[in-house]
């Protein structure tokens, strides 16, 4: 048996912001990665012209994140569980195959001209419950490629391509609009999701740990939210995560009313003001991975959740358009920084067995902001978009820091960290110390 992909290179601790991009299996999860998120990005923009351009409805736009939506929160915990029963590679590379046929579907259809509405509603129904099959396996085999010292440079490399994606599909896709037609963008999207499937297939399997599947789906569904409950430092950075989530980032779907009531620069404008977001996020994600070796992960984390709430609060203030697009970059720079420092971290304590299910929950968390946008949306109407941001971003450094003083786990964190970076368990991942106390 060859041995576990971690020990293809002897250390990570020799630093550098690509260190992880040395290990070929990496290099292969990363191609991966970057095929199959550019295409996911680009068929978000395509999916909406072709969802109005249907039905001449501004409805439907929103009927089809909701059919995206819906799915994934419900099928997350189970695709949690089920990434923590089974081989990963294999169950990415069938979900990615899924995809693969499920837009050469739509492909088809717009080649024939038969292409309808309800076709769309049911292909984005099937994405979203593939999704969080994907997803948890996707971040829990980075820990079997990497080992626990490259970790933190992997995710922190994952999150800036994620974030480069974000930002540089939509603008390739309107390009390719623009020039030609969606049918086109159809076309490369299904080439991308085919190259994504290739690049997973060079990956070495990664096996479920010992013992896993040997109960019921639900029943190990309850052990996964057990074990976040009963584990106090995992617990406290959830709970943390969880507050720029809910009241923080709804900040970007306010965008749009900043750029046509307060600066009056209109759909240009707009569109400057997400893309320098987006390029704040993957400035903050790069960050990490050049400065995450440092063992003060506390203070990385905290420093930037603060900054991030401080810089959103000079922006949501902010008298001139001009001033607001670098405070709209910085704030994403550090807001990209305390998520990215903040998984990682929660990746390496958690052990093996209970990863996929953990990294669910975890993408249930992020699903948070559309519920987040509908207060923050409220106090905009009655007070305006400048004081609900504000507000909200007071409250969000005042609840981290409340957070942070009650949680005397969260307040040793770095120990925690270091314990488990130290400790001498093979292969790969397998349980830390025993928790630390509330």
């Amino acid at each position: 048996m060859p041995p576990p992909p971690f020990l293809e290179l002897p250390a990570e601790r020799q630093g550098g912001a690509f260190a992880s991009l040395r290990h070929q299996q990496f290099r292969w999860l990363y191609a991966s990665n970057i095929a199959f998120f550019f295409a996911m990005n680009g068929q978000f923009l395509v999916r909406s012209i072709l969802a109005y351009d249907l039905t001449g409805s501004k409805l439907a736009l929103g009927t089809i994140n909701l059919m995206v939506a819906i799915p994934m929160l419900v099928v997350s915990p189970f695709g949690g569980v089920i990434a923590d029963r089974v081989e990963k590679r294999g169950l990415i590379m069938l979900g990615q195959f899924l995809l693969l046929m499920n837009e050469l579907v739509i492909l088809v259809l717009l080649l024939t001209g038969r292409l309808e509405f309800w076709h769309m509603l049911v292909v984005v129904f099937v994405m979203g419950c593939l999704f969080p099959f994907i997803m948890p396996a996707r971040q829990a085999i980075v820990a079997n490629i990497v080992g626990r010292q490259g970790l933190g440079n992997a995710m922190a490399l994952q999150m800036g391509g994620m974030n480069a994606a974000r930002v540089v599909g939509p603008v390739i896709a309107g390009g390719i609009v623009a020039i030609t037609n969606v049918k086109w963008v159809y076309v490369m999207a299904v080439i991308l999701y085919g190259l994504a499937l290739l690049s997973m297939s060079r990956i070495s399997k990664s096996p479920p740990a010992e013992g896993a599947g040997k109960k019921p789906v639900l029943s190990e569904l309850v052990a996964g939210m057990k074990y976040v409950g009963g584990d106090a430092p995992v617990r406290a950075l959830m709970i943390l995560s969880i507050v720029p989530i809910l009241l923080a980032m709804p900040f970007q779907s306010l965008l749009v009313v900043f750029a046509e009531d307060i600066w009056k620069v209109g759909e240009g404008g707009l569109g400057l003001l997400q893309a320098f977001a987006g390029i704040g996020g993957i400035m903050g994600s790069f960050y990490v991975a050049w400065a995450g070796q440092s063992p003060r992960k506390l203070r990385l984390m905290m420093a930037s959740l603060f900054a991030f709430a401080g810089t959103l609060f000079l922006f949501a203030l902010s008298p001139w358009f001009l001033l607001a697009l670098p405070l709209v970059l910085i704030a994403d720079v550090f807001a990209s920084a305390f998520t990215t420092t903040n998984s990682t971290i929660i990746q390496m304590l958690i052990p093996d067995e209970v990863r996929g299910r953990v990294m669910s929950l975890m993408m249930m968390t992020f699903g948070l902001t559309p519920l987040g946008t509908l207060p923050v949306s409220a106090v905009a109407e009655a007070f305006g978009v400048r004081a609900a941001v504000a507000s909200a971003s007071v409250a969000t450094a005042l609840l981290a820091l409340i957070i942070y003083l009650a949680s005397r786990a969260l307040r040793g964190i770095d120990a925690t960290h270091q314990a488990a970076m130290d400790a001498e368990e093979e292969p790969g991942f397998a349980k830390r110390p025993a928790p630390a106390t509330r």
